[in-house]
């Protein structure tokens, strides 16, 4: 008789979500308005608008735009809101931010479509290590959604997890 591989993994009732399936295609732009200010310093609002309404939005078409100012400036956050309003018909997401900022709202979005209940007393592995940029805030988000309904969470893979709650008996 042959000796049968067994996938005890398998068998163990184990849910593993991994968040990299949930990341949304598309490519991200940071949009940084340091390089529309006037000497490195000031926004002038006439040159501003200027550019608003020459510039082709619809570059932007389908991609998730984060807005910021890298330079130590003062940026009127009108300024911000124009960009929005001049983004938004184009963009699939627009956010004032950094790429980091930006990839964390999108999870949010995400994860609070979840339903919590599809993991009552399930036993949770999420995954971790992969080559996409989730944040680790959505890793955290992740974890505070499901802990009040799951009946353990682990990170890593099921074969080598780390245990991070068990609910009491």
């Amino acid at each position: 008789m042959e000796d049968q591989l067994i996938n005890k993994v398998a068998q163990s009732g184990i849910i593993s979500i991994d968040l990299e399936e949930f990341y949304p295609a598309g490519e991200r732009i940071l949009f940084d308005i340091k390089d529309l200010l006037f000497q490195g310093l000031i926004l002038k609002e006439k040159d501003f608008r200027e550019f608003i309404k020459n510039e082709d939005w619809a570059k932007y078409k389908d991609k998730y735009v984060a807005i910021t100012c890298s330079a130590d400036a003062i940026v009127p956050t009108w300024a911000y809101m124009l960009l929005a309003t001049q983004l938004e018909p184009f963009a699939n997401k627009v956010v004032f931010g950094n790429l980091e900022v930006l990839e964390t709202v999108l999870y949010d979005e995400i994860l609070s479509k979840l339903n919590p209940n599809d993991y009552k007393d399930a036993r949770v592995v999420i995954k971790g290590c992969g080559s996409l940029p989730v944040p680790i805030a959505a890793y955290v988000e992740l974890t505070r959604i499901l802990r009040p309904h799951a009946k353990s969470i682990m990170y890593g893979e099921p074969c080598s997890t780390v245990p991070l709650y068990k609910k009491a008996k």
